[in-house]
């Protein structure tokens, strides 16, 4: 028994310019709205060199907030954690070093032997090679689907890898969840102990711009090239983004910033179906009522370009015939949004209203308009019930 279902949106977009990255990999959401404005390669788990060390933090904000971490307290250098190269903190194993130091020096400093202090404190075996393990466990928690961890800071290795998705993923529940700790990412200078003079400045590129650019973290090996995950607040939007692979510092610097401005200047935030709204009406199978309303649960806001004259493409997918009965607000269907220039969104719809059981006299009618259809149809077309989708614009 096959139905069309065909919903028209109130909405007119001019497609947005796609942008055009020179990022091996790099995705791009406004958090705010929760809209994807860039996929690529977002899944493809990568080697996220310094990057990774957002894990790393993470984890360590997660054990200061549930008291098995203090900010004052002081952790010990371990000789594995002051033989790492790299960007470092230069500390030795005569270091006792205070955590609020530790968190400063990975996130301002990028520093490898922090990192490694940290994991080893924290780590379930007293190594860093444990925690790795750890951060893998908690990472898959998180939805981080495409993450393995050899190590806390990014140190080349073929089963370090995290895919820019979880990257940016990463990144929006540090934001959400540990927001007393999030300013620490905007600190533009960090002089740990006056000891190393030439490791002082933080990396991100949009620090200081003028354009909302808050953190959060870069990377580079040879092997990843450059990347960062950051993010930008203006006019209370907040967009993240990562790219990774990435030529230079320069090439990093210049395609940040450009994203960055991509995002806020091409979209703006619209209500695009109001609560309560019926998008389209689908069949209801041996229902008191002949078919039932699908709306959103609450108000779809998304971003949309500035100008606006065309339809978002789209269509409603949910099996047909419903079958009674049908609770209000019961998920029944998804609304597949196709905006031009942008990723596929899907959005849960909702029966507006109840359908109950109809009872045998409903129950004799369903099965004569059934036959109807057959006899309309043929065989074939009046099938059993099965997925069904109907494009709009």
């Amino acid at each position: 028994m096959g139905v069309l279902a065909a919903a028209c949106l109130a909405l007119s977009t001019l497609p947005a310019q796609a942008f055009d990255t020179s990022a091996r990999a790099a995705y791009i959401v406004d958090i705010t709205t929760g809209t994807v404005l860039l996929a690529k390669d977002a899944d493809k788990p990568i080697p996220p060199a310094s990057m990774s060390k957002l894990m790393t933090l993470y984890v360590a904000f997660e054990a200061i907030r549930d008291g098995r971490l203090r900010m004052d307290e002081e952790l010990p250098v371990s000789q594995h954690a002051m033989d790492y190269g790299g960007s470092t903190m230069f500390l030795d194993t005569t270091d006792h070093v205070k955590v609020q130091d530790l968190l400063q020096g990975i996130i301002v400093l990028s520093g490898n032997d922090a990192c490694a202090v940290i994991a080893e404190a924290l780590s379930p075996d007293g190594t860093e090679a444990g925690f790795a393990r750890f951060m893998t466990k908690r990472a898959q928690e998180l939805g981080m689907t495409n993450s393995t961890f050899a190590n806390s800071n990014g140190w080349p290795d073929d089963n370090q890898r995290m895919s820019v998705r979880d990257l940016g993923l990463l990144a929006t529940h540090i934001i959400k969840d540990f927001p007393d700790f999030y300013p620490l990412f905007s600190e533009t200078e960090y002089a740990f102990d006056g000891r190393a003079p030439q490791n002082v400045h933080n990396r991100n590129p949009l620090l200081g711009l003028g354009i909302g650019a808050d953190g959060l973290k870069t990377g580079h090996t040879a092997e990843a090239g450059y990347g960062l995950v950051g993010s930008a607040k203006q006019d209370g939007r907040r967009v993240v983004f990562v790219v990774s692979g990435l030529e230079s510092v320069q090439a990093r610097a210049e395609e940040s910033r450009s994203i960055v401005n991509w995002a806020f200047r091409q979209f703006k935030e619209s209500t695009v179906i109001p609560k309560g709204t019926v998008v389209t009406r689908a069949s209801v199978f041996q229902g008191s009522k002949p078919d039932v309303g699908l709306t959103v649960a609450q108000d779809l806001v998304t971003l949309v370009p500035f100008l606006s004259q065309q339809g978002i493409p789209s269509e409603v997918v949910y099996n047909s015939p419903l079958a009674a009965p049908i609770a209000a607000g019961q998920e029944i269907g998804q609304l597949v949004m196709k905006p031009e220039g942008l990723p596929e969104m899907r959005v849960p719809l909702v029966a507006a209203e109840e359908v109950s059981y109809g009872g045998f006299m409903t129950k004799v009618q369903s099965a004569a308009r059934y036959l109807m259809r057959r006899m309309n149809e043929g065989p074939e077309e009046a099938a059993t019930p099965e997925a069904t989708t109907g494009a709009t614009s």
